[in-house]
């Protein structure tokens, strides 16, 4: 008989953890929001803290219902702008140049000297075709 009250009792210590953290990635993904928000006015921010302090089930029930909508813009725009600074980071360090670009240097080096006329033939056959493998 011990054996099964222990065993409800893990299951009810499980269920009690789960719901505990559930309500603390809510309560933190408030305060990220809130943070995160910039046409609500500092004050307004410090109600919002106070109250998720003081009464924390119920603010976060009622935030979440009232601004439920604009926490998911906001987080929705947040996750796309972090997307473009990932993806220009990528192309500035990958070198992602066009074709043009790459002969103006190979022409550039050839003027100054630094390469001959076959290696700047090359570099140019080389830009080209790199050019026709990415269309």
């Amino acid at each position: 008989m011990s054996l099964w009250a222990n065993f409800w009792d893990l299951i009810w210590w499980f269920l009690w953890i789960f719901a505990f953290t559930a309500y603390l990635f809510a309560l933190f993904a408030i305060i990220g929001d809130l943070f995160r928000d910039h046409k609500l006015n500092g004050w307004w921010k410090a109600v919002w803290i106070l109250f998720l302090i003081f009464v924390p089930f119920l603010t976060a029930l009622v935030y979440l219902i009232a601004r439920g909508n604009g926490m998911a813009e906001r987080s929705q725009k947040q996750a796309q702008q972090v997307q473009s600074a990932t993806d220009d980071y990528i192309r500035q360090a990958a070198g992602a140049h066009s074709p043009s670009d790459e002969i103006a240097k190979a022409k550039g080096l050839l003027d100054s000297g630094t390469i001959n006329q076959q290696e700047y033939d090359l570099l140019k056959a080389k830009a080209l075709a790199h050019s026709t493998q990415n269309v």
